[in-house]
């Protein structure tokens, strides 16, 4: 990642080191449900502690929308990392002013601190600069591990790094390092499976992918649209017939570029969404009027199966089929499982990510098993629509 600066490039013995982190997990009953997040931040946390820097973390949590509200705070989340790192975690019930300055004059090297939620002010997702140095001044270098917030120019995620001294944690640093690798500059063929349910979600996404991948494999409830645009009946199917026209663009696009853009040739057919329900492997062309498509058939996935053994680089962005509800969760399933096997048995770089994809390689049993697996939901798929990040930006050497 030579563009970024990195923790390699700061000296921080002795110093108030601000992180910004992505804390902005599960809760329930006070509880952290899911520490995923705050597990991607502990390498980072940890190296600096260990180089003698005083570690003040920073996040967002929820949506307070810019006032004190104690459902959003992070004292629980701070308890938490405690336990993780095995060892004190102070907490300053500001972010800013007299209680964030307080808890910074006490902290020695090594020590870590999560200060409140950043959103408890107005300021932070005004990128306000009056806010910005009021959280600088509790800090003498800025590091953001917090890729999943690097599409917002928020005070936190962007501000700061033109004020302090500023560095990738190093989970920003992985993400940018597999993403880079996967998009940017990918060993060929790149295939790229986008999933989901509605093209209209996923635009530029995919008029992005069809300009950089050999091939582009289109799976879940958004392939009915292109099914239809294609003047294939898709049934009671959930489909966008307005982005009719958007279909035949992004297909015409594929063709141009010399993307090979895969759809269903056959697909799983039930009269209802529910598990268990009575299904059926129909062709497309051969859809029901009264039936929906809840899944890809064993034809597709064989096909797909195909494209991903001839590739080198994969990108995999959402499911395939309904797969919360079996038996619809066949390809999704099937897919990811085989994407995982040739990673492992063929050195396939297959990175993942955002909305409902992790998820699915979890239910899957394979998440761990792909070379990486992104958990930053908007920022991710920004990335992969050629978007410019301003946290990412901010840290350019």
């Amino acid at each position: 990642m030579s563009g970024y600066r990195t923790l390699d490039d700061l000296d921080v013995q002795g110093k108030r080191v601000l992180v910004r982190v992505d804390f902005n997990v599960p809760m329930k009953d006070g509880q952290v449900t899911d520490d995923t997040r705050i597990q991607r931040a502990l390498p980072t946390i940890r190296e600096l502690s260990k180089k003698g820097a005083k570690v003040i973390l920073l996040s967002h949590f929820g949506r307070p929308k810019g006032e004190p509200k104690p459902e959003f705070s992070l004292k629980p989340v701070a308890k938490a990392l405690g336990d993780l790192l095995g060892g004190p975690v102070e907490f300053a019930e500001d972010c800013v002013g007299e209680p964030a300055k307080k808890t910074a004059d006490r902290l020695i090297d090594g020590d870590v601190a999560v200060f409140e939620n950043t959103r408890f002010h107005s300021g932070e997702e005004k990128n306000d600069p009056d806010f910005v140095k009021a959280l600088a001044a509790n800090g003498d270098l800025y590091v953001n591990d917090a890729f999943s917030a690097a599409h917002r120019a928020h005070a936190s995620t962007e501000g700061l790094a033109h004020v302090l001294p500023a560095a990738a944690g190093r989970a920003m640093e992985a993400e940018l390092d597999y993403l880079t690798a996967a998009l940017s500059n990918p060993v060929r063929p790149l295939v790229a499976v986008v999933g989901g349910a509605k093209i209209s979600t996923k635009i530029d996404l995919l008029k992005n992918l069809v300009g950089k991948a050999d091939a582009l494999v289109i799976g879940g409830a958004m392939a009915n649209t292109f099914l239809s645009a294609r003047g294939v009946c898709v049934g009671a199917s959930l489909s966008e017939p307005d982005l009719a026209a958007t279909a035949r663009e992004i297909e015409q696009a594929a063709a141009r570029g010399g993307c090979a853009l895969i759809l269903p040739s056959d697909v799983v057919v039930a009269d209802a969404l529910r598990a268990g329900a009575e299904s059926e492997v129909v062709s497309v062309e051969n859809v029901p009027s009264d039936r929906m498509i809840l899944d890809l058939g064993p034809d597709t996935v064989d096909a797909i199966a195909a494209e991903i053994e001839a590739a080198k680089t994969l990108v995999w962005n959402g499911p395939l089929g309904a797969f919360e509800t079996p038996p619809f969760d066949t390809a999704t399933v099937e897919s990811a499982r085989f994407a995982a096997r040739r990673v492992k048995e063929a050195g396939l770089v297959a990175v993942a990510g955002g909305g409902d994809t992790v998820a699915a390689l979890n239910h899957a049993g394979v998440a761990d098993d792909f070379t990486y697996v992104s958990t930053a939901g908007g920022a991710f798929l920004e990335w992969l629509e050629g978007k410019e990040l301003p946290g990412v930006k901010a840290l350019e050497k």
